[in-house]
């Protein structure tokens, strides 16, 4: 018979700050080659693949084969909301150098929490859903009655977690960064593919940070009234 949970176990997993490194690099909700997330914790091939072997025989990883290259990406999206617990409670590191500095203000401006948009720019938008009142707060989340619904098709958004002509439930993560909420779930990630859709964001190069393209801050301000 199972006994109780061995947190430890995993505890210890995410204790060495190669792996997580790595399962930040991977919190973005996409998958990434040994060589790509290597590169993300600055280590070896051979040390990179030690670690992930590790993280799929814990489960916390799935890897899929790719003509000569292994893909790998989180095994559920449970463990970002772990990450980001475990970083509103984490001292952050000191940023020493020019570049380190620019790339965490890129991270703190706007990033990719698994598939939907977190940092000040996720919370901003979170706040303008709901002063319309598109968003309502319900004290555990938000919730979209029939006319934000229907203001979300308008949107673009007619897919996925709209597709309900009542209420839709939407949950929301303390973002680490900002110590307010922005919206997940499906809604969440159904709002930043259509954020990007309309080009309005895009991704930087190696990292998880997003940013606004002019077309994306023009958007922004007409449609939400936020200005950048």
């Amino acid at each position: 018979m199972p006994g109780d949970a061995d947190i430890a176990s995993i505890a210890a997993l995410l204790a060495d700050p190669t792996r997580a490194t790595m399962l930040l690099a991977l919190s973005d909700g996409r998958a990434f080659t040994t060589s790509e997330l290597a590169k993300s914790a600055r280590v070896a091939l051979s040390t990179a693949s030690e670690h992930l072997g590790r993280l799929v025989e814990a489960s916390l990883l799935t890897v899929e084969k790719q003509g000569r290259h292994r893909f790998y990406r989180l095994a559920d999206p449970t463990i970002v909301e772990i990450m980001e617990d475990l970083a509103r409670l984490a001292p952050q590191v000191q940023v020493r150098t020019l570049s380190a500095s620019e790339r965490a203000k890129a991270l703190h401006r706007a990033r990719m929490c698994y598939h939907h948009l977190a940092g000040t720019l996720g919370v901003l938008l979170t706040d303008a859903l709901v002063e319309r009142e598109i968003l309502h707060d319900v004290g555990a989340g938000y919730v979209v009655e029939e006319e934000g619904i229907a203001w979300l098709h308008t949107f673009g958004i007619a897919s996925g977690p709209c597709t309900k002509q009542e209420l839709l439930f939407v949950p929301w993560h303390i973002d680490w960064s900002e110590r307010k909420h922005h919206v997940a779930g499906a809604f969440g990630a159904a709002l930043a593919d259509r954020l990007f859709e309309l080009q309005w964001l895009e991704r930087l190069p190696s990292s998880r940070a997003v940013r606004l393209t002019r077309d994306g801050k023009t958007g922004m301000e007409q449609v939400f009234g936020l200005r950048f």
